[in-house]
């Protein structure tokens, strides 16, 4: 098989990196389209693939074309690579915004898989969504779900909308919980500890707590439950979230979240 990704930035590296490592593909089966030379030359230095500056002949003989580029830059992209595209192949999309059918209509092609990761595919953690056309079949399905997988663990969908509700959580996800580690780091640093020390009380407060909720069958509000006494410390903090309605201002953020990633879809 081999694999075309348009964009060599974060994510397109990730991929290639993945399945490089994954052993799903070969150096040969690897192929990356970068038009910026300096990155190009930066991703040649690192032996994942032939790295091309123009789309070109090569195009037409991948089997998948990832598609890793900024949404602002889709109609110069489409008008390039068209001319080279045939309508079996299959492309993955990991552009926020855009949408099965705009992908469908520029390119003149039917195959196409929709996906949303997030950052911690970095470093094969990720969590991705992704939904189909009808045009591709269950084979197909199958081999894209499994490179996805060498970046983290994935949900299919056959929603195309819940796409955009994977990006408001998922997706953006990762701020979320940067966002709370930063909040607690700042509370312990006005209680007295050094910064190191509050980084410390921070991170392994989040790494510990995933790591005990993997461990286990417990819900989060059993965990809860669990070490919250009543009239203790945890119950003081609780009722403050609920006297400041934290839970419903985290709620709406997501929903906000949501309707923006609708927003960008319809653009």
């Amino acid at each position: 098989m081999k694999i075309l990704i348009v964009g060599g930035g974060n994510m397109g590296l990730t991929f290639a990196q993945s399945f490089i490592n994954s052993k799903i593909v070969t150096h040969e089966q690897m192929l990356i389209l970068e038009k910026s030379m300096k990155k190009a030359n930066e991703l040649k230095k690192l032996n994942i693939g032939t790295v091309y500056g123009e789309p070109a002949s090569y195009i037409e003989d991948t089997d998948l074309i990832i598609l890793a580029v900024k949404p602002q830059d889709i109609s110069l992209l489409f008008s390039t690579i068209k001319p080279f595209i045939n309508e079996q192949q299959v492309v993955l999309s990991i552009m926020a915004g855009v949408r099965i059918d705009t992908i469908q209509d520029h390119l003149g092609l039917q195959k196409v898989i929709r996906a949303m990761p997030n950052l911690p595919s970095q470093i094969g953690t990720g969590m991705t969504v992704f939904s189909a056309s009808d045009a591709v079949t269950r084979i197909e399905l199958a081999m894209v779900q499994n490179l996805l997988s060498a970046s983290g663990k994935t949900v299919y969908t056959d929603k195309e909308l819940m796409i955009d509700a994977a990006t408001a959580i998922s997706g953006s996800g990762p701020a979320y919980v940067f966002y709370f580690m930063q909040s607690m780091i700042e509370s312990a640093k006005q209680l007295g500890f050094s910064q190191s020390e509050a980084e410390l009380l921070s991170y392994q407060t989040f790494r510990g707590a995933i790591e005990l909720f993997n461990k286990h069958d417990y819900t989060c509000d059993e965990w809860i439950q669990k070490v919250t006494s009543k009239g203790g410390t945890t119950a003081a903090a609780f009722s403050s979230f609920h006297d400041q309605r934290v839970k419903e201002g985290f709620q709406d953020g997501i929903a906000a979240a949501f309707a923006r990633a609708q927003e960008l879809s319809r653009v």
